[in-house]
């Protein structure tokens, strides 16, 4: 996505909701121009558009929540990334596990474009989908209970799933910390399918813009600091990046 398609979600992350002619105006470009832009985000999922306005997905969609702080995200998500070896068709290609999640969504889709040979086991319906038609990847859709409010499997049969597999990194997305409990979920059965597939990794990485880390979710997921890595943005304030390596986390800034 070009610098101007960022300004645009920025824009309307400040706006809500705007008027072709006035984006046009902001960016300095013409409104055929922006026009065409907004063809393209819409096409991604990234906006939706009526009557001469365009505004963000709502945020309790995948769609919205990857909208939001997408600079960051990709940031973080490229960084991600490069941490992921494509093990080559002779070796049969690395594997990684990815859970649910907007920065996880895009991490998944900037692995289509570094690796060749890749195995991915998920629990996101969503990311499943998201990279089925952009690689030649073995996708692995753990099973479950479908959670309907973000399309990831849950419930005791990721656990059963799961231990078929042994991988180098787990990648996840968190909604708050805390130096006391540590990461954190809103929902339980969510934070017990990752306890579950952490166990079956040698590193978990945390995936998440700094924003995230001034609140602290429902549920405390229960990830040992040691075998952490946690990736985010340069705006992290640095008490708690210190705080974090303190523990014995790697905390590495995109």
């Amino acid at each position: 996505m070009g610098k101007r398609n960022v300004k645009i979600l920025d824009l309307l992350m400040k706006y809500e909701k705007m008027d072709v002619a006035h984006m046009a105006e902001e960016l300095g470009v013409s409104q055929v121009t922006v026009r065409k832009d907004l063809d393209e985000m819409e096409a991604m999922g990234l906006l939706t558009r009526e009557h001469g306005y365009a505004m963000l997905k709502k945020v309790d969609g995948m769609e919205g929540r990857i909208a939001y702080h997408y600079e960051e995200k990709c940031r973080i998500a490229r960084r991600a990334a490069d941490l992921v070896d494509d093990g080559g068709i002779l070796t049969g290609g690395s594997c990684v596990m990815i859970e649910n999640g907007s920065t996880c969504a895009l991490l998944a889709e900037e692995l289509t474009q570094k690796c060749r040979n890749l195995t991915i086991v998920t629990n996101s319906m969503y990311v499943a989908e998201y990279i089925r038609a952009k690689s030649s990847f073995q996708v692995i859709l753990l099973g479950g209970i479908v959670n309907p409010q973000n399309m990831a499997m849950v419930g005791p049969m990721v656990k059963s799933c799961v231990e078929n597999f042994c991988v180098d990194y787990l990648f996840m997305g968190v909604n708050g910390y805390s130096p006391e409990f540590g990461f954190t979920k809103e929902d339980q059965m969510c934070a017990q399918a990752l306890r579950d597939m952490a166990t079956r990794a040698n590193k978990v990485v945390i995936l998440s813009y700094s924003g995230k880390f001034a609140k602290t979710g429902f549920v405390p997921i229960g990830l040992d600091p040691k075998d952490c890595i946690v990736i985010t943005d340069d705006e992290v304030k640095p008490e708690i990046a210190d705080g974090m390596r303190a523990q014995g986390m790697e905390v590495i800034l995109a």
